[in-house]
């Protein structure tokens, strides 16, 4: 449960390697966070990531966890609710793929999609279904500004996040009375490793601003978070060129 002072006890990542949800997790822990799991593939990368926060005071695990394995997200995410209750759950994982790779190689494109959307179902289901039992919660999931559109640049990446975004609103809806939140996210590009040498674009962020509309979203209990804020007037303008007008501009 939360704290006296409404900040959440208890975390779990999934992607616990994701640089803005360890961004998250850092603002948390100097919220009163105090006890957090990272779901994810072992590395020491994610052994890094739990040694870290471990220094900030928070009591850290690490759960195996694919997004790709859908067979197994029940009995892996199972074992960390079986610990107690989880305040949060940040659903931080996704791939971006490679455009023109992946139209060469449907394979690839279907990678993309079984890890940002199909990976992102199975999982949600399991923690909004764990949350519920528990009568309270919030699940946060990193969707995309790529999903609001589809653009030549990057639609197989954006068509994910358009079913990631669809999925999370709907389980908002379904969830709503049982004292289990959802929120989506909705960055625009976000300076990252997974965005490191391609082209900056307009209004781009890095982690800790998306970190910091996250925490400040929860607080509000907001149901959707735009980063930055001036992305929603944006994005719904930019849903309403025609077609053959959208396609020549530089998004």
């Amino acid at each position: 449960m939360k704290d006296a002072f409404g900040a959440p006890q208890s975390l779990l990542v999934l992607g616990g390697t994701s640089e803005i949800a360890l961004a998250t997790a850092r603002r948390l822990i100097a919220l009163r966070t105090r006890r957090v799991w990272l779901a994810g593939r072992p590395s020491p990368a994610l052994d890094s990531a739990a040694a870290e926060l471990r220094g900030r005071g928070a009591e850290v695990h690490t759960v195996d966890f694919d997004a790709l394995d859908s067979a197994s997200h029940e009995a892996a995410l199972g074992k960390v609710f079986a610990e107690g209750d989880i305040d949060v759950v940040l659903m931080a994982f996704g791939v971006l793929g490679d455009q023109a790779r992946d139209e060469e190689e449907p394979m690839a494109a279907v990678r993309v999609a079984q890890t940002n959307y199909t990976g992102a179902v199975s999982a949600g289901l399991v923690c909004a279904g764990a949350l519920q039992a528990q009568g309270h919660g919030s699940l946060v999931v990193l969707s995309s500004v790529a999903g609001e559109r589809a653009r030549r640049a990057d639609f197989i990446y954006g068509s994910s996040k358009a079913g990631l975004d669809a999925f999370a609103q709907g389980l908002g809806d379904a969830l709503q009375g049982t004292g289990v939140q959802v929120m989506v996210v909705r960055p625009g590009f976000v300076r990252t490793r997974a965005t490191a040498g391609l082209p900056e674009q307009p209004l781009a962020t890095g982690p800790e601003e998306v970190a910091e509309a996250i925490v400040t979203g929860l607080r509000r209990r907001s149901e959707t978070v735009w980063v930055p804020g001036s992305l929603r007037v944006v994005m719904a303008a930019l849903r309403h060129v025609p077609r053959p007008l959208f396609r020549r501009l530089p998004v």
